[in-house]
């Protein structure tokens, strides 16, 4: 595959994802959080589980994924659940706009998980990005401590575990080598739980799953099955740091669409927040590239 097509793939993904958020919003209006979390993973997880063993039984040579690796699996599962409810949650709230900015701050988040659990300081280039996504938080939410709601710490708690997944996911996914089958098991951790935890608080009817099933579809199988696949095979072809620089326009599709599905509007304070949030990730994607074309020999 061309760098090109991988990267306009992982951009599709970054498209489905931002509309996601709008989805997620707008089912709030029929269904709790908890039960729409539950139904679109489940879906998810049954909608990838036929290509998970159709791209396996393709590649024989491939390792049995290994009992620690299953164990980290699920437990995966149980933090890509805890992300997905405190985002969720949040969007009951706050904005589809303020919602996929934040959460993109995940990105700054994870070089301080890795120095929590391995003992690696983060590269020096993560402290100026933490701060502007301090400052962007601060003005995307109204430029004062008593304008950010419940609704964006809600998300930005579930930012913080997104930071957690993304840690967690690369040892199984480097070690095993079955991108499909961790994400089957996530997924399915994720949506029985949601499930669960849905139907006892939230007693969900007939009438309300009705009326959310195209958010619920939408969610599942576009911004889930299908922008993980894509996010998977793009990733083949284009370097880690590339792709999560393209991923992260993800934010700025949930503002547009927030703009032209929800009649949301940033002001000039929010919009000077969203660079920043925006600038603060791509910093901290950047700096490795440049560090290692600056180490390259010249001509190479």
């Amino acid at each position: 595959m061309t760098r090109l097509r991988a990267d306009l793939m992982l951009l599709i993904a970054a498209l489905v994802w931002g509309l996601g958020f709008v989805a997620q919003s707008t089912a709030m209006d029929s269904i709790g959080p908890l039960t729409f979390i539950g139904l679109r993973f489940l879906i998810a997880a049954a909608a990838i589980w036929p290509l998970m063993h159709f791209v396996e039984n393709r590649n024989s040579t491939l390792a049995p994924m290994s009992r620690s690796d299953l164990r980290l699996s699920v437990l995966i599962g149980l933090v890509f659940f805890a992300a997905a409810a405190f985002q969720q949650w949040g969007l009951v709230t706050t904005t589809v706009t303020n919602a996929g900015f934040l959460t993109g701050i995940y990105v700054v988040i994870v070089p301080f998980i890795v120095w929590a659990l391995y003992r690696k300081a983060p590269p020096l280039v993560v402290w100026p990005a933490a701060l502007m996504s301090v400052a962007g938080t601060f003005l995307l939410s109204g430029g004062g401590l008593d304008s950010i709601g419940k609704g964006d710490l809600l998300v930005i708690g579930g930012a913080l575990f997104w930071a957690l997944h993304v840690t967690l996911i690369s040892l199984v996914a480097v070690r095993s080598r079955r991108p499909l089958r961790l994400a089957t098991i996530q997924f399915a951790v994720c949506g029985a739980c949601g499930l669960v935890l849905g139907i006892v608080l939230e007693n969900p009817d007939i009438s309300a799953l009705t009326a959310a099933m195209p958010e619920i579809l939408y969610a599942a199988l576009i911004a889930g099955a299908l922008g993980f696949t894509l996010q998977t095979v793009g990733q083949r072809d284009t370097p880690a740091a590339d792709a999560a620089i393209i991923l992260s326009a993800e934010g700025v599709f949930a503002a547009l669409f927030g703009t032209w599905l929800l009649s949301e509007r940033l002001d000039v304070a929010g919009a000077t927040g969203a660079g920043l949030i925006l600038a603060a990730i791509l910093l901290v994607e950047l700096a490795p590239v440049l560090r290692k074309k600056r180490a390259s020999p010249a001509g190479t």
